[in-house]
């Protein structure tokens, strides 16, 4: 799970806590969904309701690692290889389905310049499809600004150093459509989902401490302030 900073979501982690609560409502309401945060609501909806409307970040070894890669590949230019135009940092949106981001590299192929998406991550490929559906939102929204259709992409990750094709059949899209279909009413509702523990990517989730699934069912920031506000109590007490 990578960051949500820059022009792939909405604001830097160290922005995540600041502005008012009526002023944050205001600006998930006028702002697109970032294409990350489809990502993270296959992984978990409450993961993305934490991160993108609660603005809760907390960093572990698997997001750090992200950060750097995503250093790496999110330098915006262009540059021809084997004659097949690549453009890093590529800015996308869909204004039909509200989504916007930025691609870590699009090919385009062939004559007639069909755009093949390519995302990069951290690991090897995983059981869900988490993955495939922040590609799959990153075709839709090159198929909006280029009138073409967009048939396949590709997932690279670092640990096996290999492209994995992905082919963005109907069952694809219909999930990443719904999707984002899901995080819309989220941000319309305001409603964080509740917690549902999960051994096998709870363990691994770098808000696990912030959202307790074990524990409570309620919003992760409503917790934290009240830690914070015993953490100072107990420090003027010790004054």
């Amino acid at each position: 799970m990578a960051c949500p900073t820059g022009s792939k979501s909405r604001n830097g982690c160290s922005d995540a806590m600041t502005g008012s609560g009526s002023e944050l409502a205001d600006e998930r309401e006028s702002e697109p969904i970032p294409l990350s945060a489809l990502q993270h609501a296959v992984y978990c909806l409450r993961q993305a309701a934490l991160i993108h409307l609660e603005r809760l970040w907390a960093e572990n070894r698997f997001t750090a690692e992200g950060q750097v890669l995503h250093a790496a590949a999110d330098k915006p230019g262009q540059r021809k290889v084997r004659g097949i135009r690549r453009v890093a940092a590529l800015p996308l949106a869909s204004k039909r389905l509200g989504i916007a981001g930025v691609a870590d590299l699009v090919e385009f192929h062939g004559e007639e310049q069909i755009p093949y998406p390519i995302e990069i991550k951290r690991g090897k490929p995983k059981l869900h499809r988490a993955d495939e559906v922040q590609l799959c939102a990153q075709a839709l929204c090159l198929e909006e600004m280029t009138g073409r259709a967009v048939p396949e992409g590709a997932l690279y990750y670092a640990e096996t150093k290999r492209r994995v094709t992905v082919p963005f059949d109907a069952e694809l899209r219909r999930l990443t459509e719904e999707t984002a279909a899901s995080l819309r009413e989220i941000f319309r509702t305001h409603a964080t989902p509740p917690p549902t523990f999960r051994t096998d990517r709870c363990r691994s989730c770098s808000l696990l401490d912030l959202c307790r699934p074990k524990a409570s069912a309620k919003p992760a920031r409503a917790w934290r302030d009240r830690m914070v506000k015993a953490s100072l109590a107990d420090q003027g007490n010790a004054a």
